[in-house]
């Protein structure tokens, strides 16, 4: 959700009985502490912040996640251990982002109160083994004491049943809320994903940093290199720098990187995030799933 979750939608989904998230990624600490207050100056308590791990400038983030008093972070891409006990010792949840049960295990011995499996249908960065979700969360659950969190391909409230039939305490959506009135992401982008069809996203750049992308220009230039057999250099010569802020936040359809789950072609309009919700609880109530718990059951 680089790009795409500031605090409009961060508010908007708390507010509206989910737990909204702050996608720090593309901050500035100065830029994320704005987040954080808007956040606070609309009246939202329960929020999280996620933040990747391998961000150049993570001690910062750090220190102002602490100093906001931040209930919940959501950490990925990186080694848990780094920063957990930090961040639980001033009062702070854990939860760390995995792709694979090897991963979740590692993750649960570094102290994290709950993971994220996230399968490969998931837009954005991902993991290198391609489990797909319904084979990973079950995976995962058998391994954890721990609560874990469903992601990817999840676009209604059916969907987040499934994963809780087989294990899932509950869900994180992602692409589903960049086509959201309340994302950060460009009109442009928006009306993309809701334009996708089936088959239109591709897991790239395995070799480099694993991410699915929409398919378009800059998704074909990066296909045709990894044909030729381009080394990692080339790769990331190509990629060049600022690509996915040029794609969803700038709106740029042909260069930019647009990073969006395979669910992409299940949507079909852009609705307040409160909707959204909504939808997902009355799909939910009607396939006949257990009462929802509150996000700090864990």
């Amino acid at each position: 959700m680089v790009w795409c979750s500031g605090w409009e939608l961060a508010s908007a989904v708390s507010l509206a009985g989910g737990l909204g998230v702050i996608g720090s990624g593309s901050m500035y600490p100065e830029v994320l502490t704005q987040h954080i207050n808007r956040c606070k100056e609309a009246g939202v308590t329960n929020f999280a912040v996620n933040i990747p791990l391998l961000y150049p400038q993570i001690e910062d983030h750090i220190k102002t996640i602490i100093q906001q008093q931040v209930p919940i972070v959501i950490s990925s891409a990186g080694n848990p251990k780094t920063w957990t006990k930090t961040l639980q010792s001033e009062g702070i949840k854990v939860i760390h982002v995995v792709s694979s049960a090897k991963f979740a295990l590692k993750s649960q011995d570094a102290g994290v109160d709950a993971v994220v499996a996230e399968g490969f249908e998931a837009g954005g960065h991902n993991g290198r083994e391609e489990t797909t979700t319904l084979c990973l969360i079950p995976e995962v659950v058998e391994e954890l004491e721990i609560p874990v969190i469903a992601a990817g391909g999840i676009s209604d409230g059916k969907s987040m049943l499934a994963t809780m039939v087989l294990g899932a305490e509950g869900v994180q959506v992602g692409s589903r809320f960049v086509a959201s009135m309340e994302s950060s992401a460009h009109i442009h982008f928006k009306h993309a994903v809701i334009e996708a069809k089936a088959g239109g996203t591709e897991l790239s750049l395995k070799t480099l940093t694993p991410v699915r992308l929409l398919k378009n220009h800059f998704h074909t230039l990066i296909r045709n290199a990894t044909q030729k057999g381009a080394s990692e250099d080339e790769l990331r010569l190509i990629l060049g720098k600022g690509r996915a802020k040029k794609g969803m936040f700038e709106g740029n359809l042909t260069e930019g990187e647009l990073e969006i789950g395979q669910i992409s072609s299940r949507l079909n309009e852009i609705l307040p995030a409160a909707t959204i919700i909504d939808q997902f609880i009355r799909e939910y109530d009607a396939a006949g799933g257990r009462k929802l718990g509150s996000y700090f059951d864990f």
